[in-house]
């Protein structure tokens, strides 16, 4: 977590007020921003590094990328309060906004989350119905494009298939790809990120509902001067460097708060029934 919270409040304003990253890195505040694990950590430190510096340049603390190796293992991290800013799905933050007390201060812009369903372009599989009896691949259990909403797709449809949990967005298309699955859950983002090789070889059979996207969350210990500094550094790179943006996936930011994701609450589902991990014996970041 947040290193050095008892800092001086003339040491804490002139972190908010846009010292260099030289100071924050000879003594100051550091942050940790924990990133959904949807592709492999070596990708997502080389998607998100630019765009961390450059918040780390603006607010004058320094940010830390953080992931884990797969979603459950993530999920744990957000249990446990392990981050001070963290980008999750809309079930983590429906759950942990709750249950840790994260709370939202940015989504992505002009974008609602759908979960798609994946099947091999040439192949056997036309419609969903041809997915009985089948092995479908998903993340993890408690992704929530990628594996609630399409899971829910197809048991409302009564088709009987046997999840297979994979870690991974890009695995699951990997996995589709090589003939190993007969179809996989994702979301139209990592689709359209997965390596093109990949991606020419699939098509997307199925868009479940839209919902509110990711969430951008600060942890309830984060002071709340800080967590503005960090929400305004979020609109000024979107104005002034949409190529970072852009380089994690995304064309801006959209300033939110928590009844955003009421849409999500709405579903009703039981925690026990979201798949989500709680809390207890992972390695997550502690300063």
């Amino acid at each position: 977590m947040m290193r050095r919270l008892a800092q001086t409040v003339a040491a804490m304003a002139l972190a908010i007020a846009g010292t260099t990253t030289a100071h924050a890195q000879s003594g100051g505040t550091t942050l940790t921003f924990g990133i959904v694990p949807q592709q492999s950590a070596s990708r997502l430190a080389k998607m998100w590094g630019p765009f961390l510096s450059e918040l780390s340049a603006r607010t004058g603390v320094t940010v830390q990328f953080k992931t884990t190796k797969d979603i459950p293992t993530f999920e744990a991290c957000l249990a446990e309060g392990a981050y001070d800013i963290a980008y999750m799905n809309p079930m983590h933050y429906a759950i942990f906004s709750e249950e840790s007390g994260y709370r939202a201060f940015a989504r992505q812009s002009q974008k609602r989350l759908k979960g798609v369903i994946v099947a091999r372009a040439e192949g056997p599989v036309q419609a969903l119905g041809d997915l009985d009896g089948t092995q479908v691949a998903f993340p993890s259990p408690g992704a929530f494009g990628a594996s609630i909403l399409t899971r829910s797709t197809l048991s409302e449809r009564g088709i009987a298939f046997t999840p297979n949990y994979v870690k991974s967005h890009d695995s699951v298309y990997r996995a589709v790809a090589a003939g190993l699955m007969a179809a996989g859950g994702g979301v139209t983002r990592t689709f359209n990120a997965v390596d093109p090789a990949i991606r020419a070889q699939l098509r997307i059979m199925h868009e479940t509902e839209a919902y509110t996207p990711h969430a951008f969350a600060a942890s309830r210990e984060l002071p709340e001067a800080l967590a503005d500094a960090v929400r305004q550094a979020f609109l000024d790179i979107a104005a002034d460097q949409p190529a970072l943006v852009d380089g994690i996936g995304m064309n801006g930011f959209t300033l939110s708060g928590d009844s955003d994701w009421d849409d999500v609450r709405g579903l009703g589902m039981a925690r026990a029934d979201t798949g989500i991990a709680t809390g207890g014996g992972a390695a997550c970041p502690s300063g």
